[in-house]
């Protein structure tokens, strides 16, 4: 079964905090997002459908579960922040994602070991995982700033939605920046032009599993691809290249990124790395 993770920083005031200063807050939160071996048998699903504005989305109902009253705080946040998190996903997204969302509060590591689906015992950095049946939150996640919460619901909710529209050996990178487009709040802020030579090209999945800095930068890479793309081609055409590279029976990333954006990978990304420069 892969495993791939996503980096959130602890403290996300600043949204134009690039990776090396961020790096420097020393508390190292992970969003984890488990590939469940049943993704690969689930029919290839249908590009999903935008939102009609003038249609209001049907409500979604969420039971946030704290296990035990250590988690009864962070279980209180889940809840608060649920609908704008859910509004976030519905937007980009579209609509046609499942209605009812569990969601649990571990209150220790033992819990949130064995609900997440093991090998995250004590001083593990992992903040959330993510399943086809459940988000499961670490305790640990408690400690984090309401920014930095926000940020990491609606990352795993978009994972949550997007599920039974994306492979298993869908293209990492596109994944998690996705993810963190739906769930970072907007900014026009672009980095300082000391990291554009950092973040400029697309991380690995090696990137993405690297530790502290090295991850920073490999998740901030993918972010800015996405913001990119949503800001050169529009939102609307990021979604539509999330489905042609990550859909079951996906295209391979050269050819979703031609048939999307209309233009080779090196000439894109060299037209992303001008528009990183600002």
């Amino acid at each position: 079964m892969r495993r791939s993770t996503t980096f959130a920083g602890t403290e996300f005031n600043d949204p134009g905090f690039t990776a090396p200063r961020r790096a420097a807050l020393g508390l190292l939160l992970v969003v984890e997002q488990a590939v469940a071996i049943t993704l690969l048998a689930w029919p290839a699903a249908s590009p999903p459908t935008p939102v009609v504005p003038s249609q209001p989305a049907a409500a979604r109902t969420v039971a946030v579960i704290p296990m035990g009253p250590v988690a009864a705080g962070l279980a209180d946040r889940i809840r608060r922040d649920f609908d704008g998190a859910a509004d976030a996903v519905t937007r980009f997204w579209g609509d046609d994602w499942r209605r009812d969302v569990t969601i649990v509060a571990t209150g220790s590591d033992e819990q949130f070991a064995t609900l997440g689906g093991g090998g995250n015992g004590p001083g593990s950095d992992i903040a959330a995982v993510t399943t086809s049946e459940r988000i499961v939150f670490a305790p640990g996640a408690a400690g984090m700033s309401d920014s930095s919460l926000q940020i990491v619901l609606g990352h795993e909710l978009f994972h949550y939605a997007a599920r039974p529209a994306t492979a298993a050996d869908a293209p990492r990178w596109l994944t998690e920046g996705v993810a963190d487009f739906v769930g970072r709040p907007a900014t026009q802020r672009r980095p300082d032009r000391a990291d554009v030579v950092e973040l400029g090209n697309l991380p690995t999945d090696a990137d993405l599993d690297a530790v502290g800095h090295a991850r920073s930068v490999a998740y901030d890479r993918a972010w800015w691809f996405s913001r990119f793309v949503a800001d050169r081609y529009g939102v609307d055409v990021l979604r539509e290249l999330y489905v042609a590279a990550c859909r079951p029976g996906h295209r391979d990333t050269d050819t979703a990124i031609r048939e999307t954006l209309g233009a080779d990978v090196p000439v894109v990304l060299a037209d992303w790395r001008r528009w990183l420069g600002g």
